[in-house]
């Protein structure tokens, strides 16, 4: 369970949810100064969720991603900037075809500092689209990875439809070529 920012000297962490966690981690993976993602729940109320309790809708916990990353090669501030390009923060509990109150877009904060740069990202972001955000900021409490078969889902399930169809589009589009890290 994580619960804390800081875990690696000289690593921080971001909490966010952009609809399926495979599309977050692999879109992360890609990414300069990332040093690791780890997809699991957060923001619910049952400890210990599987991924077929968080699909109920009845926990309370969105899928998120764990992104550690670098503060010396990319700041919190430009992991929330991608966060934005890579979902649609303007979908109410929803990313594509994938509906739900676990595929809400939401960012969970450690401390104040990441709740004040949270919400002038989305102030940034927001000027570029016509839609309101509905990307929730709540305060972080716990962080709960999940399976083991949903880590790497893409890199190891490349050909599956959902990977073609919907995440190796989103990494084209975002132009992240391969996978740089962990």
């Amino acid at each position: 369970m994580l619960t804390t920012k800081k875990e690696n000297a000289g690593r921080a962490h971001a909490v966010i949810g952009g609809g399926c966690f495979w599309c977050v981690e692999a879109v992360y993976r890609r990414v300069d100064g990332i040093t690791d993602v780890e997809s699991g729940y957060a923001g619910g109320t049952v400890d210990h969720p599987s991924y077929e309790q968080v699909c109920t809708g009845k926990t309370g916990h969105a899928e998120v991603v764990r992104v550690e990353y670098d503060p010396s090669k990319i700041g919190y501030s430009k992991v929330l900037d991608l966060f934005f390009l890579a979902h649609d923060p303007t979908t109410l509990n929803r990313q594509g075809a994938d509906t739900g109150t676990q595929y809400r877009s939401i960012i969970l904060y450690a401390t104040e500092d990441e709740k004040r740069i949270a919400g002038e990202s989305v102030r940034k972001a927001q000027a570029n689209l016509t839609e309101p955000i509905v990307t929730e900021i709540v305060p972080l409490e716990k962080f709960w990875p999940a399976e083991d078969y949903h880590r790497d889902y893409f890199e190891r399930n490349p050909t599956a439809g959902y990977c073609r169809l919907v995440i190796k589009p989103k990494i084209d589009k975002l132009d992240l070529g391969p996978r740089r890290n962990g």
